[in-house]
């Protein structure tokens, strides 16, 4: 099974909001891939070319977000679709807004490890109880999704889905990232509790470092 990730910015300024010396979204990318999402799609307007340019080097695919008249729950089904397009073999996407950046790579490999148990299921990391993002949704899905109101956003979207009856497994993965968004400083989150090592796979890979990938990796 192969696991997208889905990165959704409403403007490009605050994709290109730095975080430790990169534009948010990069780090947002690098972070997807480094914890083993492919492909990698940014949906957002990029009127002057910024974003393209902040991008360039890693493995993430813009796509130009709708018109205005495409809304939240329409910009997901343009990424998740982008991304079938570009790997056939996508079985669900990380959908993953630009403001929750301080997710941690294993959080994403958590999510993808726990995908092939439930594949019909929508996966949401959470912390303390809490459900946060990035969530995983099944390409399955995307007739529910094509038909949510396009004004629906976030926990709405996922809300909709659940009352179409979807599945929904909220996982405890110890990230304070999932719930916290930018507007609270990294160095004030809570400490990390993941999972000594992943549901499965190789425990040395287990909250390694996000590095920038290059083309050639």
């Amino acid at each position: 099974m192969t696991v997208a990730a889905v990165i959704l910015a409403q403007t490009a300024e605050e994709a290109l909001v730095p975080i430790d010396g990169v534009a948010r979204v990069r780090h947002l990318a690098d972070a997807a891939w480094s914890g083993g999402a492919m492909p990698v799609v940014v949906v957002a307007a990029d009127p002057d070319g910024a974003l393209a340019a902040a991008l360039g080097g890693s493995m993430a695919v813009l796509v130009p977000a709708l018109a205005s008249d495409g809304g939240p729950a329409d910009q997901i089904v343009r990424g998740i679709e982008a991304a079938m397009t570009r790997v056939a073999e996508t079985t669900a996407a990380l959908v993953w807004p630009v403001q929750m950046a301080w997710v941690d790579a294993a959080t994403v490999t958590a999510l993808i490890e726990a995908h092939p148990r439930d594949p019909g299921a929508v996966l949401r990391p959470a912390w303390q109880g809490e459900p946060g993002w990035p969530a995983l949704v099944p390409v399955t899905q995307l007739g529910t999704l094509r038909r949510v109101a396009p004004r629906l956003a976030g926990d709405a979207v996922l809300a909709h889905l659940a009352s179409a009856g979807v599945a929904s497994l909220a996982l405890e993965l110890g990230d304070p990232g999932v719930r916290y968004d930018t507007a609270t400083a990294r160095q004030a989150l809570p400490v990390f509790e993941g999972p000594e090592r992943p549901l499965s796979g190789h425990p040395p890979e287990w909250g390694a470092s996000v590095a920038p990938p290059t083309p050639d990796s």
